[in-house]
């Protein structure tokens, strides 16, 4: 009772629209969990998201769970969850998306899953890493461990949003690098972001995770502007 006294009084919104949850919703309303534009990407090879990547670094399968419009519903939850420290939506996200990878016969065989990382000045900024998030829940989904320490972001780069495409690809060339100090056993790697606008962030990533780790990789990411 007191409970529901106090969501009367101080009731949950939903992320994506604003208006109050019901009991038993989460994070989205039943409405907007409905009508967000999933791309079903992790079904189909040769998808848009992984045509971002071919002829520049060599992944096994990529995909993102959903479309990213301006002025919408996932550019509204992918802003509070970079921004605002509104953490659950990447965990509610990634749990969504990970069980639909788990499905995918392109997503199976992963040994670890990887999120893109921050740059320690902006990691002690944000207080978080976004990416980390969804990550954490689709490890779980594909029961294999997320390592979070594999690669490391050496160099700070300016913000990617107000970039063209050929300055994008410019300022990530050699950002990464793989920690030497650590030692494991990885085959295929997961490599996991919030948003591919380019894919340049994510091709430089995973030329590190290809040419020096020696692994296969794949990647997915929460939505695809």
């Amino acid at each position: 009772m007191l409970a529901d006294f106090l969501h009367y009084i101080f009731p949950e919104c939903c992320r994506a629209c604003g208006n109050a949850l019901f009991k038993g919703e989460e994070v989205l309303c039943t409405f907007c969990q409905y009508h967000i534009p999933k791309t079903n990407y992790h079904k189909y090879a040769g998808n848009p998201v992984e045509r971002r990547f071919w002829g520049k670094v060599p992944i096994q399968h990529a995909s993102a769970y959903l479309l990213f419009n301006k002025g919408q519903r996932v550019q509204r939850l992918l802003h509070q969850l970079k921004y605002n420290g509104a953490t659950e939506i990447g965990t509610y996200l990634g749990n969504l998306f990970g069980n639909e990878l788990k499905q995918s016969m392109f997503f199976q065989g992963i040994d670890a899953v990887v999120p893109v990382p921050l740059h320690i000045s902006r990691l002690l900024k944000r207080g978080y890493n976004q990416s980390e998030f969804p990550a954490k829940e689709i490890a779980k989904c594909l029961n294999c461990f997320m390592d979070n320490n594999l690669i490391y972001r050496c160099v700070k780069t300016d913000t990617q949003t107000k970039k063209h495409r050929y300055e994008r690809w410019q300022n990530v060339e050699t950002i990464f690098r793989l920690n030497e100090a650590r030692k494991f056993d990885y085959r295929h790697v997961l490599l996991v972001d919030d948003v591919v606008t380019t894919g340049s962030t994510l091709a430089s990533c995973a030329s590190i995770l290809v040419n020096d780790a020696k692994v296969k990789v794949s990647i997915a990411a929460l939505a695809v502007a």
